[in-house]
């Protein structure tokens, strides 16, 4: 057989090309609309929220889906944030004077654009600000004052000033950086005291820069108390605090039936403060009880001082005040737990988000709804054949 000549091979490829590169006639196909065929299978959920006067009615905030709500206790869910495309949410939380106003903070693993409101329960939404802070770790709203906001923000990921913690007393309109240490350290976590909203804790982490591996050696994060609702801010004094590698820190405050107690989780375990975060001490050995870069929070029944959780690959509870844990729900390391809201005026009403979706349980945690209802499932992989 004789072996075709290099020179003749341009001129095959030139009868190729066109037929590679022809394309459909659109018409072909403009009428087709994508949809879902199942399965329906949750993913992972960033934010929950809840609403105390109503234990069927509640909301979930993904990394890749959107806003969604269930108004029947978790049997059905429904999308309510498509309209903004805008799909990775940070922090979500419903204003317990007024449940018809939500708040959402945009950007967890994407990038978000700011803060979103709506005053019809969800049903549309308005941006009132903040787009250049980009990730979004937490707010919350005054119990008393829908128009009260505090955003904890992490800023983008390169330095610069639009991170630390933000305040609006007007439902958005304005907004004031009320908390800032330097352009490379943003907000992880923040929370009131239940019994005193004056009182409000808030954690800063120093985040790397792109191309960084770690942040320098110190502290890394620092712990702060206000006590005017966030107008003005004080570092807390840490004396029983690890002085290094305290990596990201989450807080909580329990309400004050044992004096003014403050959990606060971190690289090096869960630290207690029994005055209001004057002084620690590290309250468990337990192993699995420490935070990370990826997890650290921690989460009190308001309405329980010694009721405590922990959000690790299992979801793990106290009840004597941290000092010893149970895994109360999940498979250790298997589920990969990150949120929690307890209904303030009743904690059986729960709603808990984990990797596989989020669930609400109307028991106090003895059985929960399914996560086989919703379509937030996350993609890792996509491939196609040719």
């Amino acid at each position: 057989m004789k072996i075709p000549q290099l020179s003749h091979v341009p001129a095959i490829l030139v009868l190729l090309v066109p037929c590679v590169l022809a394309q459909a006639d659109p018409d072909a196909y403009s009428a087709l609309r994508w949809r879902l065929t199942g399965p329906f299978r949750g993913g992972r959920v960033t934010a929950v929220a809840g609403v105390p006067t109503d234990p069927a009615l509640y909301f979930i905030g993904t990394p890749n889906g959107g806003i969604w709500k269930t108004t029947d206790a978790g049997r059905v869910w429904r999308p309510i944030f498509d309209a903004q495309h805008l799909p990775s949410i940070g922090a979500l939380s419903v204003a317990p004077s007024r449940p018809n106003i939500l708040y959402a903070g945009t950007g967890e693993q994407g990038r978000g654009n700011g803060v979103y409101k709506s005053v019809d329960g969800g049903a549309t939404w308005i941006s009132v600000g903040l787009k250049e802070t980009r990730y979004i770790a937490n707010l919350i709203v005054d119990p008393r004052n829908p128009d009260l906001l505090l955003v904890a923000a992490n800023g983008d990921r390169e330095p610069g000033p639009d991170r630390g913690v933000f305040r609006t007393t007007n439902g958005g309109r304005t907004w004031n950086k009320v908390l800032f240490r330097d352009n490379y350290s943003g907000a992880m976590d923040i929370a009131f005291d239940p019994d005193n909203p004056h009182e409000i804790f808030a954690t800063l982490k120093r985040i790397p820069a792109l191309g960084e591996e770690k942040a320098p050696p110190g502290p890394g994060a620092w712990i702060y108390r206000s006590r005017d609702e966030g107008a003005t801010w004080q570092l807390v004094a840490g004396k029983g605090l690890p002085e290094n590698d305290l990596g990201r820190v989450g807080v909580a405050v329990a309400p004050s039936t044992h004096g003014q107690r403050i959990f606060a989780i971190m690289n090096q375990g869960l630290f207690r403060s029994d005055d209001g975060g004057n002084t620690w001490r590290r309250i468990t050995t337990d192993p699995r009880i420490i935070g990370n870069d990826y997890f650290s929070r921690v989460f009190v029944d308001p309405g329980d001082a010694n009721s405590v959780y922990v959000a690790q690959t299992s979801m793990y509870r106290s009840s004597d005040g941290g000092q010893s844990f149970q895994a109360w729900y999940g498979a250790p390391s298997g589920d990969d737990v990150h949120v929690l809201w307890i209904n303030p005026r009743d904690h059986r009403y729960m709603l808990l988000g984990v990797d596989q979706g989020a669930i609400v349980s109307l028991d106090g945690g003895s059985t929960w709804s399914s996560w086989f209802n919703q379509a937030t499932g996350q993609f890792y992989t996509v491939t196609a054949d040719n």
